[in-house]
């Protein structure tokens, strides 16, 4: 488990850096106007991560199935051990392509959301006349 966690928390990293300076880019640009935009820069972050990510699972799964079908000695410790670790990857592939960018495109949206929301003017506090009413 502590293997398959750190394996996913550094890919997860590698794709939030990926996705953090897409969208840099692109409002670096002038091109962070909308929703619109932001989808486009996530799309572009996470499509840069699949060929990486691929590469990194399928090794893993390389490594790992041969694992499955060991005969030897010590090979049913061995496969309880594959299993999980196949499982995982497998969940954590799905996880940094799918799920990952739609948290970061909810995440940078409120922020935009934010920026981009009209400042309200103070409202002035209406203070009543010596009787004491309206004050603390």
């Amino acid at each position: 488990m502590i293997a398959l966690a750190g394996l996913d928390a550094e890919t997860g990293l590698v794709m939030l850096l990926y996705l953090d300076n897409s969208y840099e880019r692109f409002k670096a640009e002038g091109r962070m106007r909308n929703k619109d935009d932001l989808w486009h820069a996530v799309h572009d972050g996470a499509v840069k991560r699949i060929r990486p990510k691929t590469m990194t699972v399928a090794a893993a799964f390389i490594g790992l199935v041969p694992l499955l079908w060991a005969t030897g000695t010590g090979a049913d410790v061995m496969r309880r051990l594959a299993a999980p670790m196949l499982g995982g990857l497998f969940t954590s592939f799905l996880m940094e392509l799918l799920i990952y960018p739609i948290i970061f495109f909810i995440a940078k949206g409120l922020v935009m959301r934010r920026e981009m929301a009209p400042a309200r003017p103070l409202e002035p506090i209406a203070v009543s006349g010596g009787n004491g009413e309206g004050r603390p």
